[in-house]
């Protein structure tokens, strides 16, 4: 595989939610939604409420800061790396590994208003196989995020299963 790059990706932080303290019945929205996507460098997060099917940290009378691992678990909001409030954030993934983000005002990450998410490498785009035209390579993608691959696994091999199974039925 040579490693064409893809076009990049722009995410919104809590789809239809936005960046907001989550409900007390809902302290997992930022992992989950984290988990449920795949980033590599070069994607962004963003505040694109002008352009259709994107991305955003979409916000009102807060804030977002990347902040070292340290200060993320302890929700600390002095040292932040970058800090912004504007409303309008554009954040880009312009490395591998993991980005910490919080909300600057101080209650609201105590109360799980912060994302970690893990970026891989660039996006690749499969080429032909030498000497076969029009045939991509087959190769393993990672994972989204380590403690979630079995999840993912387990739903594509059910999946599968599931689509086998129907077939076998549809035909008898």
């Amino acid at each position: 595989m040579n490693g064409s790059v893809k076009a990049s990706k722009q995410f919104k932080v809590g789809d239809h939610i936005g960046w907001q303290q989550p409900g007390a019945n809902n302290t997992e929205v930022y992992t989950q939604w984290a988990t449920s996507k795949r980033f590599h460098v070069g994607d962004s997060l963003c505040d694109c409420r002008n352009i259709l099917s994107t991305a955003a940290f979409e916000y009102q009378n807060d804030s977002v800061l990347v902040v070292e691992k340290w200060d993320y678990y302890h929700c600390n909001i002095n040292k932040p790396i970058s800090s912004f409030d504007d409303g309008n954030t554009v954040i880009n993934l312009d490395r591998p590994g993991l980005f910490y983000f919080i909300s600057g005002v101080p209650d609201h990450c105590k109360k799980s208003q912060k994302l970690m998410i893990q970026v891989m490498g660039l996006h690749q785009r499969a080429e032909s196989s030498p000497g076969i035209p029009n045939t991509p390579e087959v190769g393993l993608a990672p994972g989204p995020h380590p403690s979630s691959s079995g999840i993912v696994v387990t739903v594509t091999l059910t999946s599968v299963f599931l689509a086998v199974i129907l077939t076998v039925v549809t035909m008898v």
